[in-house]
């Protein structure tokens, strides 16, 4: 459905309008589905059972009054005085307040508020925008991590280039090493890793203006990183108040790019950003921002914003894992087994670009983890030490090494690993905010297994083996490319993939990877969901693609009606999907 849809329905809403429907006509307006409106109706998903209110979990509270005043009780709302029971247990998108002439809501996520007459909903249309699966885009500066981070750091990729032209595969590998080392500085920096402001200020204070020694200043400072504080001699004291970091960051060497006097007064800008919230889409954003627009185009790189990852994580696990927890309330013995799920869980994406849906699922899994604690806490009055067999349960024990990944370009794969390993900080401080206690930041002990790569050449298994006991998700959102846009090589990975099958050429190029998906789970613990345009449902496509996932007894889960791509990036894919 589409917006001009949807402000035509709200119309239809406002003409017809009936106080006893109202909240119902709202959300069939936005193309819920009838059955749950029914249900709703019915109040088998209504979770409140108070007259005049509607409660959809993680949806909507409504709240429908006819003789109080409207503007206290709004008020009362945002004070949480009705949050006990009808807000914060259920997390609602949206709440709605009316007395059928006013109407006010409140946007939970983005904290965005409507104050209007009642029927003149339909010119703010575009408030309730995301029960249609249309997430709002966020306004820029609210986080300037997300926007513009990006964009200094294509600018800073652009300098550099013009500085150092990459020729080989090694020296494009090793300036996208270094740009990942860059920004690990500069959320360390930002987020209790580091001293406030110590990278930045290093190289403000102890390199040229005109940035002709930044280069060996970096790397005399990056080795520094690698290095255990007992095999550290004679090192200045502004070096050697940096960490030992490891975790494979620093490892290898790889000398830094020479700098120009530009070069090095974007470094300090990028620095004094602030990058302690920083959203997975910036490196997505930044993906598009530093590669051409045609590899982009050539390695279908369109990245996917949060709202519709969790569209594919939500159906494909979380919310089974979410139902096993509610079921498990107040029992510590089914607790513990949802813990050790949790715990066996892999999480695989065999097209990963720069890691989103990776970190995204880390951080729900913690989430749901962390829960599950307080449950626990709940019911003990500490943690269940000793009953599951780990040494040291008070701490997460969701590893990033069951987070497995394949990714083409060497960027992306770079970027992906630092992403998990950031993620993995962030959910920490979440933590210790809630916990009390946190893992040390360093050194950097693990990371997700990310393989550079050919997806469709490489075999999965070898790449994320299946395990006894565990569980394996698949997700992504591979590379579309219809038949026509296909390079030369690209036809020969859907040879391969297709050997021994007739009739594939005229089939998308994403096809290789629901085929490879379904090799990869027949049999197995496992599931698989992948973004993909709605052509591979349409017309000759079917026939070619469909009928050999089947025949492998395998059954299609849940699918989404098709809708438009959209996402924060600056460009996007023109596609339904």
């Amino acid at each position: 459905m589409n917006i001009t849809q949807i402000e035509s329905n709200l119309q239809n809403v406002v003409q017809g309008f009936n106080p006893d429907t109202f909240i119902y006509d709202l959300l069939l307006a936005y193309d819920t589905p009838k059955a749950t409106i029914k249900r709703l109706q019915l109040g088998d998903a209504n979770l409140s059972k108070t007259a005049g209110e509607v409660a959809w979990k993680k949806k909507l509270f409504f709240k429908a009054f006819t003789d109080k005043d409207i503007f206290q009780d709004i008020q009362d709302v945002f004070k949480t005085s009705l949050s006990a029971a009808h807000v914060t247990k259920h997390d609602p998108r949206f709440i709605i307040v009316t007395d059928f002439q006013t109407l006010l809501a409140a946007d939970t996520k983005t904290g965005d508020t409507l104050d209007i007459p009642i029927l003149n909903i339909a010119k703010h249309f575009d408030f309730f925008l995301p029960w249609a699966g249309m997430e709002k885009a966020q306004v820029q500066q609210e986080n300037p991590a997300d926007v513009k981070a990006a964009e200094k750091m294509g600018k800073l990729y652009g300098e550099i280039k013009r500085d150092n032209p990459t020729h080989t595969p090694e020296e494009i590998h090793n300036l996208n090493i270094f740009l990942s080392r860059l920004l690990f500085c500069f959320f360390a920096e930002d987020t209790g890793i580091f001293s406030p402001n110590q990278f930045t200020i290093a190289i403000q204070s102890h390199t040229q203006l005109d940035g002709s020694d930044l280069n060996t200043y970096l790397d005399s400072l990056f080795e520094v990183m690698n290095t255990p504080p007992q095999y550290r001699t004679d090192l200045p004291t502004y070096l050697d108040a940096f960490p030992y970091v490891n975790g494979g960051l620093f490892r290898n060497k790889h000398a830094a790019p020479v700098f120009s006097k530009q070069s090095r007064k974007t470094i300090s800008e990028c620095g004094d950003l602030d990058w302690s919230a920083i959203n997975p889409d910036i490196f997505g954003s930044m993906i598009q921002a530093v590669v051409s627009a045609e590899d982009r185009g050539s390695l279908g790189m369109h990245y996917t914003s949060v709202p519709n990852i969790m569209k594919v994580i939500e159906p494909l696990f979380l919310n089974d894992l979410y139902d096993e927890f509610d079921a498990a309330k107040g029992h510590i013995k089914k607790l513990n087994a949802l813990l050790q799920r949790i715990w066996n869980i892999k999480i695989f994406d065999p097209a990963c670009g720069s890691g989103n849906f990776l970190i995204i699922a880390y951080k729900e899994l913690r989430k749901l983890e962390m829960l599950v604690f307080k449950e626990i806490d709940t019911l003990n009055g500490n943690l269940h030490s000793g009953k599951i067999g780990f040494e040291d349960q008070t701490y997460s024990q969701i590893l990033l090494s069951n987070f497995y990944g394949i990714e083409i370009d060497d960027f992306a794969h770079e970027v992906a690993i630092l992403s998990l390993w950031l993620a993995e900080h962030q959910m920490n401080q979440a933590f210790f905010k809630e916990f009390g206690r946190v893992k040390p930041a360093l050194p950097l002990m693990q990371t997700g297994n990310i393989v550079q790569g050919n997806a469709t050449r490489l075999d999965w298994v070898l790449v994320c083996p299946h395990t006894e006991g565990g569980e394996v998700f698949v997700l992504g959102n591979p590379p579309y490319l219809g038949s026509s846009m296909q390079s030369a090589e690209q036809k020969d990975d859907m040879a391969f993939v297709f050997k021994g099958i007739k009739d594939y050429k005229n089939l998308d190029y994403i096809a290789c990877w629901f085929l490879k998906g379904a090799k990869y789970i027949q049999n197995q613990n496992a599931q698989f969901a992948f973004v993909s345009t709605n052509s591979i449902c349409q017309g000759e496509q079917v026939a070619m693609l469909w009928p050999n996932i089947f025949n492998k007894n395998l059954e299609i889960g849940f699918a989404f009606t098709s809708f438009k791509w959209k996402n924060n990036a600056k460009s996007n894919a023109m596609v339904s999907v």
